[in-house]
């Protein structure tokens, strides 16, 4: 579990968090979603100790963040994956290489140990056969699944994604939402993702965090989005007819 409490970040004359308090519960999937500018990018990378909050606190199943030693810090850090927008994969090094960055980073384990476990994650994501080949000579849906499983090598507490469906088309969009939601409840993982995709709030949005003009304007569950009657968030979410229809059609049937 994470827990943030009241917190506030600001840049100059610019304060872009203003107050923001929320749990991200342990095996679920917990999306922070808003407009650009909404200030979720900022909370993502408070979490991620990138961003110091000038108020507040941030702490880690008790933990909090700001009052930890440097080593401590170290260590809370080999408890966390991160899944960036991009992928962030090393084009110089193979699939399994990228897989097996962080183990050579942060454990000793021999090199058959970490040859093990990367090809374990990897079998996990469904890429059995990838380990020799580039991130150039794979799909942008493939180089996602790498970089899940780089995430995942180190068996994380903690998983962050920023906008993990970036780039990718529907469909496979759609399979990286399931692949995260079932990691996420298989290892009972604190999963919190950054995105802007609607289909993932409906689909795997088990709890939700609404942020506008760095307030948290909205916080439930993808069903409680279809019954919500807060004006902000129905706005954001249900800006395309399609959206609109199936809310439309959800309520209709739940009346």
């Amino acid at each position: 579990m994470i827990e943030i409490k009241n917190i506030e970040k600001s840049f100059g004359e610019s304060k872009v968090l203003k107050g923001v308090s929320t749990i991200f519960e342990t095996g679920k999937t917990n999306l922070i979603i808003g407009q650009s500018g909404s200030g979720k990018t900022v909370l993502l990378k408070s979490l991620l100790g990138i961003h110091s909050p000038e108020v507040g606190t941030i702490s880690f199943d008790g933990r909090i963040y700001s009052d930890l030693s440097a080593e401590d810090k170290r260590e809370l850090r080999t408890e966390i994956g991160m899944v960036f927008q991009g992928s962030a994969l090393f084009d110089s090094m193979t699939v399994a290489e990228n897989v097996g960055f962080p183990l050579k980073m942060f454990t000793n384990n021999s090199k058959s140990e970490i040859q093990d476990r990367v090809d374990f994650v990897l079998k996990r994501v469904n890429l059995v056969d990838a380990n020799g080949k580039f991130p150039a000579e794979i799909s942008g849906g493939m180089q996602k699944r790498v970089a899940i499983a780089r995430a995942i090598v180190n068996n994380p507490k903690y998983l962050f994604c920023d906008e993990p469906n970036s780039g990718l088309d529907p469909n496979t969009a759609i399979l990286i939402d399931n692949l995260i939601k079932e990691i996420t409840e298989e290892y009972n993982i604190t999963t919190v993702i950054n995105t802007h995709d609607m289909n993932s709030v409906m689909e795997i949005g088990e709890k939700i965090i609404f942020l506008k003009n760095g307030l948290k304007a909205w916080e439930g569950t993808k069903e409680e989005v279809f019954r919500t009657d807060n004006q902000a968030i129905v706005d954001f979410v249900y800006s395309s007819n399609l959206f609109k229809k199936v809310r439309e059609a959800y309520l209709m049937g739940n009346k």
